[in-house]
């Protein structure tokens, strides 16, 4: 597989873009593999490391359990949460997902985001991914993505 160009953070548009990324996914939890797929959506938006989504058919659904938190983007919609499961560990409202996504995001029914920080691993195409800084911003940053990044105290208001 050919190396893939650097992106700039700050290159990416607003309103967020969401395009599809063949390289393999991979989440780890508690030493199991929660999710793995080849069919990942990345959402892009300026200042934030992509953030992916994954097929809910590539996820072991018996690892997710539903969790009472939401939130809501401007953008894309309301978003239900779900927690991680995997024997007697657990990471409370650990992915999220739109049910009824806003116009422009359909294709992201039926898949699920997770942040990257709680579990043990996440990885694109082999390559261990970084969580973003933030209590609640869910990137992943790869090799090829640059910032600065918006999520550390002071960047709010970016």
């Amino acid at each position: 597989m050919s190396e893939r160009a650097v992106e700039s953070v700050w290159d990416y548009p607003r309103p967020p873009r969401v395009e599809t990324d063949d390289r393999r996914v991979e989440i780890v939890f508690a030493g199991r593999t929660i999710a793995r797929t080849e069919h990942a959506l990345r959402v892009l938006e300026t200042s934030h490391p992509p953030t992916f989504y994954i097929p809910r058919a590539d996820c072991v659904a018996a690892c997710l359990v539903e969790h009472d938190h939401r939130s809501y983007c401007e953008y894309k919609g309301l978003a239900s949460y779900v927690g991680v499961r995997v024997g007697n560990r657990i990471a409370e409202a650990a992915g999220w997902f739109y049910p009824g996504p806003s116009p422009g995001y359909e294709a992201l029914r039926d898949h699920i985001a997770f942040y990257p920080g709680p579990m043990d691993r996440c990885t694109v195409a082999g390559q261990g991914v970084e969580a973003q800084p933030g209590d609640f911003y869910g990137g992943w940053i790869t090799p090829e993505v640059v910032g600065p990044f918006k999520g550390p105290p002071g960047t709010q208001g970016w």
